[in-house]
């Protein structure tokens, strides 16, 4: 691992294994002051190549910041989703139906449906977003691995095996932690 975060370009993460079914994430909000944790079950389950073609992919999440580019995104649609239904039934229950008296139905039926609607796009938007940065941990694995082949055995044998959860407590935590490709 010390390989890989020296062609990344970062310090040495913390590393961590644990107890589990199939699964490897990374975490952490600096570059240099990460952690990439592998279960049990993804050691037991894959070769040496493997393994390191997923540490790898880990790595290149860590290097490219994408657990905080990920938390910015989704936090930014989050105030999109919340803020726009309100402003939009705002208007239109005082500007285009003439509501005069607190809020009215045109707020509440507005604001219902455009959470509704916004929601479900901030949702594509998001998962869009971490299909591509899935794709560019992969190449970045192949590249810290100086070859494709071993990312593409990994995935492969990750195919073949039963997800496995993150652990309770990075569960917990909600933000920041990416679980394997």
């Amino acid at each position: 691992m010390a390989r890989f975060a020296g062609k990344a370009g970062i310090a040495m993460p913390e590393v961590a294994i644990y107890e589990g079914d199939a699964n490897a994430f990374a975490t952490g909000a600096f570059k240099n002051s990460a952690l990439v944790a592998v279960s049990t079950g993804l050691l037991q389950g894959m070769n040496r190549e493997e393994v390191e073609a997923v540490i790898g992919h880990e790595i290149a999440h860590v290097a490219t910041g994408d657990m905080v580019t990920m938390t910015l995104i989704q936090g930014v649609m989050n105030t999109f989703v919340v803020f726009l239904p309100r402003a939009i039934g705002y208007v239109v229950d005082r500007i285009v139906l003439r509501n005069e008296r607190g809020l009215g139905i045109g707020y509440y039926v507005t604001t219902l449906v455009l959470d509704i609607a916004l929601g479900m796009l901030a949702a594509i938007i998001v998962a869009g977003f971490s299909r591509q940065r899935e794709y560019r941990a992969d190449r970045g694995s192949a590249d810290l691995m100086g070859r494709p082949q071993p990312m593409m055995n990994a995935l492969a044998r990750l195919g073949d095996m039963a997800p496995g959860e993150l652990p309770k407590t990075i569960q917990a935590m909600g933000i920041g932690a990416h679980r394997a490709a």
